[in-house]
């Protein structure tokens, strides 16, 4: 078993303390830059689709991961930012200022549903997000001269300083830039004085009020900052879409936010990139699956969010930490075998059965 020693002060506000870590996250980020040597132009475009999820799953795990606020319509969030970053774009606003405007009034749309939800929990909250993301489709669909209604609304391309980014590679630098950029503000976050009040939060409203936490303002803060990472993912979304219709961004788009935060590790920043993989590839198992089942179950309209509902169920109860967690124990047992103990892997309780305040 290795031990890692405590030889600065800085080795508790690292983020990578982990010599073995640091080495995987290098040679994760030198294999995303080499990628355009090797991959086609349409491998460098479902990329660059996964890289905008590796980003909205960023934007949830804020929300339902750190602060364990559970959201049922987070595609609101996509939707909104996706759309005000079309409109801009399309009434001259450079790609630099209406992207991160679009984050902002998805950020603030997301700010007043924290205010008004602050207060609920559990399926009560869950049920306020799923009746937020139809009211937000709904408006989508009937402001007809803002968004085009359910006919659409074609998405500008990008521009910066002059130049047209139309190439697939030059999308997925500027995506891949975006992505870590944010990665690293959600890890300076995590362990910030907001960050730690959401974890407190998160993990027992009864402790964190009595160590002087505001409950409300803290949700508010994990509503916002969700809803803008979200909303900038949605913008760039758009792009990747080329057209916009309000029944993208439904209760199945939702389902896969969620599903990507559960399966990949809530509470974690690599589980939302790790559930960003697994969801990209979901589909196409399951359109091989449709081939091997009986033509009845192959073809009836819901089998894509049946299957997004039970995979999340079986995550949730026989492997709750995710494939993170279930990596993270691999790594242990390999590093104390054959010292281990099973002892060592008995699933822990990560939310205590504290009272909620009303």
């Amino acid at each position: 078993m290795r031990i890692l020693f405590k030889t600065s002060y800085d080795f508790d506000i690292n983020h990578l303390v982990d010599p073995g870590e640091r080495v995987r996250v290098l040679l994760l980020i030198v294999l995303a830059l080499a990628a355009p040597l090797f991959v086609s132009a349409y491998g460098l475009s479902e990329l660059s689709l996964f890289l905008c999820y590796a980003l909205a799953g960023l934007g949830l795990m804020v929300l339902t991961g750190f602060s364990g606020q559970v959201s049922f319509g987070h595609a609101a969030f996509l939707g909104v930012g996706a759309y005000a970053h079309a409109y801009l774009l399309g009434h001259g606003i450079p790609f630099f200022v209406a992207l991160p405007l679009a984050g902002l009034i998805s950020g603030l749309l997301g700010a007043a549903l924290g205010r008004a939800a602050s207060r609920m929990h559990g399926f009560y909250l869950a049920i306020a997000t799923l009746a937020f993301a139809i009211l937000v489709e709904t408006v989508i669909g009937a402001a007809e001269p803002i968004t085009g209604g359910h006919i659409g609304m074609s998405v500008p391309g990008i521009e910066i300083f002059g130049q047209s980014l139309a190439a697939s590679w030059q999308h997925y630098y500027l995506y891949l830039a975006i992505l870590l950029f944010f990665v690293w503000g959600v890890a300076n976050l995590k362990r910030s004085v907001n960050g730690r009040a959401m974890i407190a939060v998160r993990d027992s409203e009864t402790s964190a009020q009595s160590l002087g936490v505001d409950i409300a303002r803290t949700k508010i803060t994990a509503f916002f900052v969700s809803a803008f990472i979200t909303g900038v993912a949605g913008g760039l979304l758009a792009h990747q879409l080329y057209y916009l219709s309000p029944e993208t961004f439904g209760l199945g788009e939702s389902l896969k936010l969620l599903l990507m935060i559960v399966v990949g590790g809530l509470g974690t920043i690599s589980g939302a990139l790790i559930g960003a993989v697994f969801v990209s590839f979901l589909p196409n198992v399951i359109e091989l699956l449709r081939e091997v089942l009986p033509g009845r179950v192959a073809h009836q309209v819901g089998l894509e969010p049946f299957m997004f509902g039970a995979i999340i169920v079986g995550f949730i109860i026989f492997e709750p930490d995710g494939l993170y967690g279930r990596w993270r124990k691999f790594r242990l047992f390999l590093e104390t075998y054959p010292y281990y103990k099973r002892a060592t892997f008995t699933r822990q309780k990560r939310y205590l059965k504290t009272g909620r305040f009303r």
